[in-house]
């Protein structure tokens, strides 16, 4: 790629909680020089912790504010990790079409490690089957919405974020 070439934006990060999606995130956006949104941060800093979201107003409300969140996301220019059911919503799925959107995809054994101890609200009881079953259902839309699909089980940051920039194309 050319010192010319500009990266286009937005770049969107899909897949299953643990696959990755922030720190690749982080990595992308500073390896482009673009702004980083993580929209359960976003959330987060706007609600409260999600699993308190949870836990106080149940999954439907926080999928609402989710979609929110998400929608006003994609209007920025800047790399952006969704949540993992982010594409349960089918405006978000309609949104994603035309954007660059990668499919983060993370294996059951590299992933359980990932997970441990964090506060997960899905995964609360059930641990890795839960996730196996969520990733399960979710799998088909991933997919669909996918431009490209890297496995991050074994792959360290820098060469996804190599990987996403030769896809994409060039640096802002």
């Amino acid at each position: 790629m050319s010192d010319g070439e500009r990266i286009a934006l937005p770049i969107v990060l899909v897949g299953p909680m643990g696959a990755g999606k922030s720190r690749v995130g982080q990595r992308l956006a500073t390896s482009v020089d673009a702004p980083f949104i993580d929209t359960d941060l976003r959330i987060a800093e706007r609600y409260g912790p999600i699993d308190e979201i949870f836990a106080r107003e149940g999954e439907e409300y926080f999928r609402i504010v989710e979609r929110e969140v998400v929608a006003e996301a994609l209007r920025e220019e800047a790399v952006i990790s969704l949540g993992g059911g982010a594409v349960l919503h089918p405006d978000t799925l309609a949104d994603l079409a035309g954007l660059a959107v990668v499919w983060l995809r993370v294996s059951r054994e590299a992933v359980r490690p990932r997970l441990a101890g964090g506060n997960r609200p899905l995964i609360a009881e059930g641990g890795l089957d839960r996730w196996s079953a969520i990733l399960a259902e979710r799998r088909p839309l991933y997919e669909a919405v996918a431009d490209l699909s890297i496995d991050t089980s074994r792959r360290s940051v820098a060469r996804i974020v190599d990987a996403i920039t030769e896809r994409f194309g060039g640096t802002r």
